[in-house]
């Protein structure tokens, strides 16, 4: 019986040895795919009308991302909206889903990777402790997620 040579013995642990880190890398990149979805919220329109009142501001929102993204605060020119109140009336969101979730005045709110919601603000006209809204201003909106990130946009109450 002969033994093979030292040539092709060194020949077929480096080929092993190939396969195995090939087949390592392909297992870690599936492993880490599954943890590093991304969150992408889009701002697809913005707009304020006149209301009674004040005004409703309507934000389409749409989550570009791999991965659900939930949306745990909503800002008015830096303070939450619930720390609002405008001559007596605080500042209303109400949060329509494109699925079969229907409508929520409640946060959190999650949106799946691709789908879309309707965030409607009722922004009352007047002054309050906090923030005053009248015709004309510049209002910036920010949207924050579990994960922390933030979304802006900026709109102008007619």
């Amino acid at each position: 019986m002969k033994a093979i040579s030292p040539v092709i013995a060194t020949v077929i642990i480096v080929a092993v040895t190939v396969a195995v880190a090939i087949a390592v890398a392909l297992w870690m990149t599936g492993l880490v795919g599954g943890f590093t979805g991304t969150e992408n919220l889009q701002i697809v329109n913005a707009y304020a009308l006149s209301t009674s009142g004040g005004w409703n501001v309507y934000l389409q929102v749409k989550n570009a991302g791999t991965t659900t993204a939930t949306i745990d605060g909503i800002f008015i020119n830096g303070i939450p909206y619930t720390g609002i109140t405008v001559s007596s009336t605080t500042i209303s969101v109400t949060i329509t889903t494109s699925s079969t979730s229907g409508t929520t005045t409640a946060l959190p709110v999650s949106i799946t990777a691709g789908n879309n919601v309707t965030i409607t603000l009722f922004i009352p006209q007047g002054s309050g402790t906090a923030l005053s809204f009248s015709s004309g201003q510049q209002v910036e909106i920010k949207l924050h997620t579990a994960s922390g990130k933030t979304y802006p946009v900026q709109i102008v109450l007619p």
